[in-house]
Order: C-alpha cells, then sequence, then structure tokens
C-alpha cells in the first residue's frame, strides 16, 4: 500500500478562541475535530497521522486522541521548538508564539519519509476534501497540491475570516492573495493583508483552508529556505509560513502547484460563538448517516 500521511498542525495557541481549541468536544461522545479528520482521512487511504504539538501539550494529546485513534492508524508526535533553529541566531526569550506553519512541517521531517498532506487541528474539513488530496496523490508524486474550497463554504457569521485566494489558470495555482473576508449583505468582500484594495468575490471562487498536498521531497526546499528567514526576519514576531513558501516556490518555477476542488463544507471554530455551529453540523452529519454516534466503537 502507498504510504500517505497526514500532518496536523496543532501547536497553534488559538489566541482569538481564547483556548487549547484542539481538545474541545464537539461529538455526542465527546468527539474533538481532530478525531472526525482522522476517521475521514482513514477512509481515504492514509495510514499514518503525525501530530505536530508543543511539548508541553503532550500528555495531553496522548491521553485523549492519541489514545482513541492510535488502534486505527499509526501514530507519530513531532514537538515544535527552536531544537532546528541554527545556534547562530538567537530567538527572543519573550517570544511565545511558534515559528510559524512551515517551521512545523519541518520539525517532522524525520518523521515523514512519503508524500503528506497538512491540515490544521482546529478545523473540520469534509470527507469529500480527503478524499480529493488521496486522490492528488495516487496520481502524482513530484508537484503540490491545494485542495480549494468555494469561498461559500468556509464562512462564519461570527467575523471576518481569513483566507488565501486562490488565482488559478488551467488548473494551477498563480499565487495566493491573503486576505480578510467578510459578507456585506449579498457582497463577499476580500481586505487583502497585504493592504492592496479591497476587491468583491463571488462565492464560487476558491480558497485554501491550509489542506495541501506535498510531496515527500519539499521538505529540502522548506530546510533550505529557512535560514534565509532567519537571518532576514525579525525573529520576535516573524512567522516563516507555508503560502510564502509555496509562493517563492512557484516564482522560481521549481514545482506545479495544482488546485484540487472540493465540494465539501468546512466548519471551525474561529471565534467561541462558532462552536454550537460547528456542533449541530456535525450532529447533522451523524443523523445523515456520515458518521456513527460514537465514532470510534
Amino acid at each position: 500500500m502507498k504510504g500517505k500521511t497526514l500532518v496536523i498542525l496543532a501547536a497553534g495557541m488559538g489566541s482569538r478562541y481564547g483556548g487549547l481549541k484542539q481538545t474541545e468536544k464537539f461529538g455526542p461522545n465527546g468527539e474533538y475535530i481532530i478525531d472526525y479528520s482522522i476517521y475521514d482521512a482513514i477512509k481515504a487511504g492514509f495510514n499514518k497521522v503525525v501530530f505536530i504539538i508543543k511539548e508541553e501539550n503532550y500528555d495531553l494529546f496522548r491521553e485523549t486522541v492519541g489514545k482513541r485513534v492510535e488502534n486505527h492508524i499509526k501514530v507519530e508526535y513531532v514537538f515544535q521548538n527552536f531544537d532546528n533553529v541554527d545556534k547562530k541566531y538567537t530567538i527572543p526569550a519573550e517570544r511565545v508564539k511558534p515559528l510559524g506553519t512551515a517551521h512545523a512541517i519541518l520539525c517532522a521531517k524525520d518523521k515523514v519519509h512519503e508524500d503528506f498532506a497538512i491540515i490544521n487541528a482546529d478545523d473540520f474539513y469534509g470527507r469529500d476534501a480527503f478524499m480529493v488530496a488521496s486522490n492528488f496523490m495516487d496520481k502524482n508524486e513530484k508537484d503540490i497540491a491545494i485542495v480549494g474550497y468555494k469561498v461559500s463554504n468556509t464562512l462564519t457569521e461570527n467575523g471576518a475570516v481569513k483566507r488565501g485566494i486562490l488565482k488559478i489558470e488551467n488548473g494551477k495555482l498563480l499565487r495566493i492573495i491573503e486576505s480578510s473576508i467578510e459578507t456585506k449583505g449579498d457582497i463577499i468582500e476580500a481586505s487583502p493583508l497585504s493592504g492592496d484594495d479591497s476587491f468583491t468575490i463571488s462565492e464560487n471562487d476558491l480558497v485554501s483552508m491550509n489542506m495541501i498536498v506535498f510531496p515527500a521531497n519539499f521538505f529540502n526546499y522548506i530546510e533550505d529556505n529557512f535560514d534565509d528567514f532567519l537571518q532576514n526576519n525579525d525573529l520576535l514576531k516573524a512567522e516563516y509560513l507555508i503560502p510564502d513558501v509555496i509562493s517563492k516556490a512557484l516564482d522560481e518555477k521549481l514545482l506545479n502547484v495544482y488546485v484540487e476542488s472540493t465540494n465539501a463544507k468546512w466548519v471551525g471554530v474561529t471565534y467561541k460563538e462558532d462552536k454550537d455551529g460547528v456542533t449541530n453540523y456535525i450532529n447533522k452529519l451523524i443523523s445523515d448517516g456520515e458518521y456513527k454516534s460514537d465514532l470510534w466503537s
């Protein structure tokens, strides 16, 4: 069987949500959002999961999520810390936040030796998205794929959200416009984080929700560019982010980045007020027969 690894980014602090939202309970038997992601990934053919976490959260993850899923899929843990930062660079002692998503992935280099997909721990992606990612891995072992969601399937009623708007030509990514997106009446308005002028988008325009498929050798590119990031940024605040690394690889024409669309609905807990909506959506999927009430039974 072809090795397919799901790398779950779970070292974020969840500052807007106000707590460790990765272990908030949403299912009727105490299931977390991560449970549903792993369950869907197994259905789609993934056979290993790697949690990227803070070391201080290891016991919490191991005793909750880990023990629940380790009988169903191989599980590895990786700590996102500063151990892989060259000693010639000094991370300010007052820095609390991790160094960003690209650095998180780099921390998993020694645990992942096959093609892999990344997701956020606190996002519900829907089974179709995992099937789309898995199908791409079956047909392409040298390029990147971003699973693109219709923006209307990713919005919350509780405020603006950050999304990467995907500009596409012939199925390939041209660029990502990181934006704050908000519905205003019948209009969906995108305000680029770069400060460029706002613009409207259609409900069917595709955005990235950080479900991305990578070939195994992309670790080398992330590592090769890490030193440049450390040398040229304020290490108190700067983040080494995967959209920036992908954009650089695109500019250098090193590989293709495909956009594979999904009809899945994304739900998540950007704000505390989102929790009831996520819970209700999962309960509806259970009623529809998508999931068992006791997921791992």
